[in-house]
């Protein structure tokens, strides 16, 4: 059951989205060659903590990260480790914290120091097929509106996208009802409502979309050894359409 929340519910989720998208900020700013991923978790760990929130992904699961890196082609679930990153590194960041009882999810892929223009193209275009998926988070709108959104935009430039790996609903829980796949037909699926909150992460391969998972457990990387790229925001849907919570600068209002 996809579980609606209130505006004032949705005012609390922002703040804890406006909280996560501070900390990713900073982040981003540590990106470099060099810089290993632990470095990285542990600032994003102490950032959170700072904010008076946790980390949503420590101890998730097992998980012992705070923050999920994943790097060229890890698609997702990266662990964070000691290897330092490289000049024309793409990195995948994916982080999550709760403030007030209330979670917020974002993800994007950095360039580390200076990328092939086909590596920025990728970055683009999974950046794009994300606002494609964005802006069919409106009332009336059909849940696989965002589905094929995603997947129109990202087809057309020549990649690919994974399927084994959805978006989802977000609330008290991190996972929440219902699962958002980024493919499929449009027209279909439960009928989007003001009140809904959905985490929306297209994952796009330079490659084939299919996936395998390494003997940790966690880290899925492309079946073809080529790149990865992952973009994620926490979209609240209200009367008057898409809210991200996670990008800055905050809205006024959540409306009605």
């Amino acid at each position: 059951m996809i579980q609606k929340k209130s505006p004032e519910q949705i005012e609390k989720m922002l703040v804890a989205g406006q909280a996560l998208a501070d900390v990713i900020n900073e982040l981003k700013t540590a990106v470099a060659p060099g810089v290993t991923t632990l470095d990285l978790d542990a600032m994003a760990e102490r950032l959170i903590r700072e904010k008076g929130a946790e980390p949503s992904f420590l101890g998730y699961r097992g998980f012992p990260g705070s923050i999920c890196a994943s790097p060229n082609k890890v698609i997702v679930h990266g662990i964070p480790n000691d290897a330092p990153l490289a000049d024309g590194d793409l990195l995948s960041v994916d982080v999550g914290l709760i403030l007030d009882g209330w979670h917020a999810d974002s993800a994007h892929t950095y360039p580390v120091g200076t990328i092939t223009p086909k590596s920025q193209r990728l970055l683009d275009v999974t950046q794009a097929s994300l606002e494609a998926g964005i802006e069919m988070c409106r009332p009336g709108n059909r849940l696989t509106d965002i589905s094929h959104a995603v997947q129109r935009v990202v087809e057309h430039e020549g990649f690919s996208v994974v399927r084994e790996f959805v978006g989802h609903g977000i609330g008290r829980n991190l996972h929440e009802d219902p699962q958002i796949p980024n493919f499929g037909p449009a027209g279909r699926g439960p009928v989007i409502e003001a009140g809904m909150v959905f985490a929306i992460e297209p994952m796009v391969n330079a490659g084939g979309w299919r996936t395998r998972t390494l003997d940790d457990g966690w880290t899925v990387v492309t079946a073809d050894g080529k790149l990865s790229a992952h973009f994620e925001h926490t979209v609240a849907v209200t009367p008057a359409g898409p809210l991200v919570l996670t990008r800055l600068p905050a809205p006024s209002s959540v409306g009605a």
